[in-house]
């Protein structure tokens, strides 16, 4: 697949959040923000740069309780390297402020805590004008083995706690998307995520976030063996058959799908520092990545009509758990972008319209060489 432009839309983000997911004092140090991005600014493949970023709202990036003046300097700074923002990671989980979906009413309450306080910021960049689209992304912040000992009592109070968000979200004008992977109670399979949505039903304030990495483990059945797709033996040389699992998953998800991550997954599954065990992120060439990243990202980014849904407006790469002397490369990024680019080119769209940005489009952040500050890291 060339990368010449041949689509403007959706947008091409990087996340900031690999900086710090997996990371911490029993495994590598996290990455500044500031690294990040810089990293993300320097990236050029024939001219096309990354339009923006999406970020995680705990520290020692964005700080959750960040006051106005924190969030005016952030966005100028974002601006300055040509950048805009998008979706905001909330930081539900017990170690960042928040606590269980699931929980009791105190754990409800931090969790329900952190998402006003996630939409609030979202509400200020948007006001900032550094933000123009993309939505809040939450999980259940409880654990698969935790919500397996009363599956039906726990989805039902995650689907409460879900629905008081959403009535805060609806207060600042902002969308969830609850993201699904395997360690996360009720989102752990592709049918418990489509149950839990349904029963939650809010579709116009709670979406799904499809990241492509860790909903492949879905068609393996990780942590849900009942809903596998893919034979336990599955040879993963049979690269139609993957595509047909894939294809079928992401069917039933697809129509709650409002935030889409673009990944490479080995098949394996990962843990790092005080993250549990889910889909293990790989570099987009990696020799023993399981997707054709272009082809699957079709299964989330075209209805079963062919067409591109135009359901989200813009995508982001998600690199979590890579090592520090990967993400400090700049050829990493030029790797992820190339690839980014050449999934737009295939399931994106040229034109204005139905799923387009408001206001000024992906084309005003491929300016010269020259607009984008040098990086520097280390």
């Amino acid at each position: 697949m060339g990368n010449t432009a041949t689509n403007a839309y959706p947008a091409l983000h990087n996340a900031m959040w690999p900086g710090l997911v997996g990371k911490g004092p029993d495994s590598e140090p996290p990455m500044g923000l500031e690294t990040m991005l810089q990293l993300t600014a320097a990236a050029e493949v024939d001219g096309i740069r990354f339009d923006g970023v999406d970020l995680f709202l705990s520290l020692p990036h964005t700080d959750i309780d960040s006051s106005d003046d924190d969030l005016a300097s952030l966005a100028a700074n974002i601006a300055a390297k040509g950048l805009r923002v998008g979706s905001l990671v909330a930081p539900v989980w017990p170690p960042t402020g928040g606590g269980s979906a699931m929980g009791n009413d105190e754990e409800c309450g931090r969790f329900l805590t952190q998402v006003k306080k996630a939409c609030r910021i979202g509400g200020k960049l948007r006001d900032l004008k550094i933000r123009e689209y993309g939505i809040v992304r939450i999980d259940s912040a409880a654990s698969a083995a935790e919500w397996a000992k009363d599956p039906e009592t726990n989805t039902k109070r995650i689907a409460k706690t879900f629905r008081e968000a959403c009535s805060i979200a609806e207060d600042f004008g902002e969308r969830l998307a609850a993201e699904g992977e395997i360690c996360w109670a009720g989102m752990h399979s592709w049918r418990r995520n489509v149950e839990l949505l349904e029963m939650v039903g809010r579709p116009q304030t709670l979406g799904f976030q499809a990241d492509m990495a860790h909903t492949m483990l879905f068609t393996m059945g990780h942590n849900a063996p009942e809903d596998r797709l893919l034979p336990d033996d599955f040879d993963w040389s049979d690269s139609d058959a993957l595509a047909a699992a894939y294809r079928k998953m992401a069917g039933a998800l697809r129509p709650w799908t409002i935030d889409f991550h673009v990944a490479q997954n080995d098949g394996t599954v990962n843990g790092a520092g005080s993250h549990d065990k889910t889909g293990r992120h790989c570099q987009p060439a990696d020799p023993n990545g399981k997707l054709d990243i272009v082809r699957d990202a079709g299964a989330w980014m075209r209805g079963d009509d062919g067409q591109p849904t135009r359901a989200f407006q813009h995508i982001c790469w998600d690199g979590c758990m890579f090592p520090n002397s990967v993400m400090l490369n700049p050829q990493t990024w030029q790797d992820v972008l190339r690839v980014m680019i050449a999934v737009r080119n295939a399931h994106g769209w040229e034109e204005r319209g139905a799923g387009a940005l408001p206001g000024p489009g992906p084309a005003m952040s491929r300016a010269a060489p020259s607009a984008r500050p040098s990086v520097s890291v280390g």
